[in-house]
């Protein structure tokens, strides 16, 4: 570790090594506010993946870390990454903790399951101590097993760690709302007229990694129109019927220029002023057209390949528009008062960076 900063040369100076270690702990540190600033609302939105691939990140950092003795000349590499690892996993435990404790907290006692939280953490890394003070007792006079020990352990205890924190994440309930959340509350009041509890949804959530979702048809996007993407003429025909006291429109979009029904989605654009109601009130429109457009598959295939030329897609188009937010209207009510029945938290929607964007209407 020594002669990697610097010391032990005779042309080496002491500012030179000190500047080598500062350099070290300065990058993890600036690579911790680049990472908290990058991905600010990714703590609210998506707290338990972010919680778990920062998890994995700290194991990865520690088994970086094992690696210095064996290539000592590259330990100030090893030991910079390693540092830029916890730092980026420490700034995601330090943001998320007060939400998981929160969920805990069932009498509104905070502090004592945090309390308790930092008890379990001592506890074990005084464990940890105390089993790898008791391995180098018994392979103290075997050096090479005792160098190859934490390359055994290492895997084997990561994977129990992994394991644990995975499923903690499970029984955490948030009663926060997201989009995700909301779609998925919204989504079984239409089709069984049920508001399912936090732990219901959460248990359905899990821990939500992006590569392991198998993408659902006609998917509810909340954002504004992409100008790269096509824009589909039942898009624009949306957009002229748009009225002055409208804070929201509802939309199809292309994915990927094609006229399938799994290459749409459905976009909903919020308004500025829009309220969290809005919010609620449009995805619960948005969720009763998909419902409308999925009522039949055989016929929506049709359906895209020629809404682009057929005036009567567009009048069935503008119809369920109607009829859907009537169906909206009448339940919004009722849901948001069993929602809060139930213990969601009904007055913010927690939104992404992209989902907060917001798009102005002026009227000619």
């Amino acid at each position: 570790m020594f002669r990697a900063i610097g010391i032990g040369y005779s042309r080496a100076l002491p500012s030179a090594a000190a500047l080598n270690w500062v350099l070290k702990d300065g990058l993890g540190r600036l690579s911790r506010c680049i990472y908290t600033a990058t991905l600010a609302s990714a703590f609210d939105t998506n707290l338990k993946r972010v919680r778990f691939s920062t998890s994995v990140l700290f194991s990865l950092s520690i088994g970086v870390e094992l690696l210095t003795p064996v290539f000592p000349k590259y330990f100030l590499l090893l030991a910079t990454i390693a540092n830029i690892a916890k730092q980026i996993s420490l700034a995601c435990y330090l943001a998320t903790g007060s939400a998981v404790h929160r969920s805990f907290a069932i009498s509104d006692n905070i502090g004592e399951v945090s309390a308790k939280a930092q008890i379990q953490t001592v506890c074990f890394d005084n464990v940890g101590l105390l089993l790898a003070a008791t391995l180098n007792i018994l392979f103290r006079n075997n050096q090479r097993l005792l160098a190859a020990l934490p390359f055994v352990v290492y895997p084997i205890f990561s994977a129990f760690d992994l394991y644990g924190i995975y499923q903690g994440l499970k029984h955490v309930h948030l009663q926060t709302l997201t989009k995700d959340r909301l779609e998925s509350v919204i989504n079984i009041w239409i089709h069984r007229q049920y508001i399912p509890s936090p732990a219901e949804v959460s248990t359905k959530e899990g821990i939500n990694f992006m590569w392991s979702r198998g993408r659902e048809l006609l998917p509810i996007r909340i954002g504004c129109l992409n100008p790269e993407r096509k824009i589909p003429k039942l898009s624009l025909t949306t957009l002229r019927f748009l009225k002055d006291e409208d804070l929201y429109f509802i939309c199809m979009e292309s994915i990927n220029n094609r006229s399938a029904i799994k290459d749409h989605g459905i976009l909903l654009s919020l308004r500025e002023g829009a309220a969290t109601s809005d919010v609620i009130m449009g995805l619960l429109q948005a969720c009763y057209i998909r419902k409308g457009l999925l009522r039949d598959i055989n016929n929506q295939e049709n359906y895209f390949e020629d809404c682009d030329s057929s005036n009567s897609v567009i009048s069935e188009w503008l119809l369920l528009i109607n009829e859907s937010k009537r169906f909206a209207q009448a339940d919004l009510d009722l849901l948001i008062d069993n929602m809060s029945g139930l213990g969601w938290a009904c007055k913010n929607i927690l939104l992404s960076t992209k989902e907060q964007a917001r798009y102005s209407f002026v009227a000619d």
